[in-house]
């Protein structure tokens, strides 16, 4: 609030409530006010007034909870300056320093407990609270531990707030005790959930030529969201096998007492030995879990199989590439052949307003776009004069460049489905890979002997794949309502043609399973808690009842029929309408009354990651890696780093990219 051409009123006593340390009693005109030196706000300063309102505007002023101990030293500065501007107000040298702002002063002894609160009147500092502050800073925000050692932070900090002691030995203590307490919150978050969780199994390597595995709870919660957390971020030995990578599963499983509650395990190579989810599942099973099948216990990430797939075809075409990255290249050389260029596109009468592009060979949708381009101005490098012969491409490699880009076109089209999709429930990915099906089973029909074959080889990646998963692919499709078993029809008419009506049994029988599976286990919940329905009082003199098996078996049938008819009444009734805003939890979660054990089985089907990949590293040709920074750490630090990093951007809601959906960060790029 300007305050313009006022004068400061030179007192003949001294203003002696303690609220006129805040105040400036300034004149204009005839009329006094009260000018707060913290917001500038002017209040009435006359005698008559009092201060019981300046007093409640300090209560109300936000700015001076700001005034800290940096400010008040200012404030003392300014003082022995005789300086003090309060908006457009000024006043002259003469005037009594008794006038001016009198900040609190406080005497701080070396020796005095760190972890003492400071209270400033207006303002308090906590040297406990600023340390784990810092910790958390540094976690959040992938910031170097040995930032606290580097001179311009200390300046900074000493700058801010000359009381903070900087913990330059303690940090890493403090983040492990961070660390610690949110494993705690988390631990204690999964014992009490009601649905299973399912694991991601995710590996990485470092600049050191390390392996890591990356474990991740994927889960749809009691407020039917989906969630995730990362549990463990384990260091591998060099000369690790399978049977090791089994073990580290099975400790993150007992370590987190989640044993009894697995559903199933994803792991990001399809290629991965069938041999590590049978000793999982025998753990498993020794632990007394209620709910193990097999088929849907073992999952195999969708994205990652669809790159693989990929490479094939990019190292079908690789010579191809090469001659055209470099006709590219030659190109963007000079101004002089970017001319000669742009004449041979007018001579030949293209019309294509895309500029050339070079791709970043790791990044394997680049090199799309590389190609989509180059064809198009496919007659233009024909003619052009000068060009390396190393680099001329035939006719016929120009159609082999047209039909793959066409097929990479549909796998940018699917991954980014996949990876964008901020609810990633596992519904969504069976119409998409059975479009994949059907169309590498078109592309082993081509003519063409160079392409028939390259889609063989992919298609034989692809059915591999598709053994394992299909399966929970169709159940996660059957249990949304918008699709139900008319979708598996619809595709696996086009897929098995002949014997479609077999493979859909199959499917029907799979999804028949796994249900009951779910009735008993409800039932004997059921029984944990309630003695069965219909038992009968015993009328021995011994105690015993020869009817007690009877009355257990009665119940369970009973409960299997009542069950049983749960699914089909979902199966039969109407499918529910297609639209864009359909959200599948939340419908299961409106209906969980209707359908209470299909609806147990729906949460834990449509949580199971089905694919792993992030968006930003979704077309990438290289493995996941870890920066140079957190590769130097010790494997405890590295891992509460990495954990704790994803349950406190989880809890303050980290807008930032790397926090998005089922991403890492703290990873770059390799080939």
């Amino acid at each position: 609030m300007e305050v313009a051409n006022d004068t400061v009123i030179k007192k003949p006593k001294r203003l002696t409530s303690v609220v006129w340390n805040h105040f400036e009693r300034v004149r204009k005109a005839d009329i006094c006010y009260a000018v707060c030196v913290h917001c500038n706000k002017k209040l009435s300063g006359s005698s008559n007034s009092g201060t019981t309102h300046l007093r409640n505007h300090l209560m109300r002023c936000l700015k001076r909870f700001n005034y800290d101990v940096s400010q008040l030293l200012s404030a003392k500065k300014r003082k022995k300056d005789n300086t003090l501007t309060i908006a457009n107000v000024s006043y002259d040298e003469g005037q009594r320093k008794e006038d001016f702002i009198k900040p609190t002063i406080v005497k701080y002894e070396p020796d005095q407990r760190k972890e003492e609160v400071f209270n400033l009147q207006s303002s308090w500092f906590d040297q406990e609270r600023s340390r784990l502050d810092l910790a958390r800073m540094i976690i959040l925000h992938d910031y170097p531990l040995a930032m606290v050692e580097h001179v311009g932070f200390k300046v900074f900090v000493k700058n801010l707030q000359p009381l903070f002691d900087v913990p330059n030995s303690t940090v890493e203590f403090s983040c492990m005790e961070i660390y610690d307490k949110e494993r705690q919150k988390v631990h204690d978050m999964l014992s009490k959930l009601q649905g299973r969780i399912n694991l991601a199994v995710e590996m990485w390597s470092s600049t050191e030529n390390s392996s890591h595995v990356c474990m991740t709870a994927h889960y749809v919660g009691d407020d039917w969201k989906l969630q995730k957390k990362i549990l463990n971020f384990v260091t591998l030995d060099s000369s690790h096998t399978d049977d090791m990578l089994s073990e580290v599963i099975i400790k993150c499983l007992m370590d987190w007492d989640i044993e009894s509650k697995l559903f199933a395990v994803t792991f990001d190579d399809f290629s991965t030995t069938d041999d590590i989810v049978p000793r999982i599942k025998e753990q498993v099973s020794e632990n007394k879990s209620r709910l193990i099948n097999g088929q849907l216990l073992d999952v195999r990430s969708a994205a990652h199989v669809l790159n693989s797939v990929v490479q094939d075809a990019m190292e079908a075409l690789r010579v191809v590439i090469q001659k055209i990255r470099g006709s590219v290249q030659y190109v963007k050389s000079s101004q002089s052949i970017q001319g000669k260029f742009q004449e041979m596109t007018q001579q030949t009468g293209i019309n294509s307003q895309k500029s050339l592009v070079l791709d970043f060979p790791i990044q394997w949708n680049s090199t799309y776009v590389m190609l989509e381009t180059a064809i198009e101005y496919r007659d233009a490098f024909c003619q052009l004069p000068d060009l390396d012969l190393d680099l001329a491409v035939s006719d016929e490699e120009w159609e082999w460049a047209i039909s793959i880009t066409g097929y990479l076109k549909l796998f940018i089209e699917i991954i980014s489905v996949f990876s964008s999709n901020k609810c990633p429930t596992a519904n969504i990915y069976f119409p998409e890979i059975c479009h994949v099906h059907i169309q590498l089973i078109d592309w082993c029909k081509s003519p063409n002997n160079f392409l028939s074959s390259l889609a063989a080889k992919m298609k034989a990646k692809f059915d591999k794949y598709w053994s394992k998963c299909s399966l929970s692919l169709a159940v996660a499709a059957i249990l949304d309502p918008r699709f139900k078993m008319k979708l598996v029809e619809y595709y696996y008419s086009q897929i098995y043609g002949s014997t479609a009506l077999e493979r859909i049994k199959e499917v029907s029988d799979g999804l028949k399973e796994l249900f009951n599976t779910y009735s008993i286990c409800s039932t004997l919940i059921d029984q944990d808690s309630a003695l069965p329905l219909g038992s009968l009082p015993s009328s021995s003199n011994d105690g015993r009842d020869r009817l007690k098996g009877f009355d257990k078996f009665l119940h369970e049938t009973s409960q299997s029929q009542s069950a049983i008819s749960d699914l089909e009444k979902y199966l039969d009734e109407p499918v529910f309408p297609r639209n864009c805003d359909f959200n599948i939890l939340n419908w299961w979660r409106v209906h969980t009354p209707r359908y209470p054990i299909l609806s147990m089985m729906a949460r834990d089907v449509l949580g199971t990651p089905m694919s792993t990949v992030s968006q930003e590293s979704a077309f990438n040709a290289g493995g996941r890696m870890l920066d140079s920074s957190r590769s130097s750490l010790a494997p405890d630090t590295r891992q509460a780093l990495i954990c704790a990093q994803d349950w406190l951007r989880i809890q303050s809601d980290d807008p930032s990219p790397s926090s998005s959906h089922y991403a890492l960060p703290l990873y770059v790029e390799t080939s």
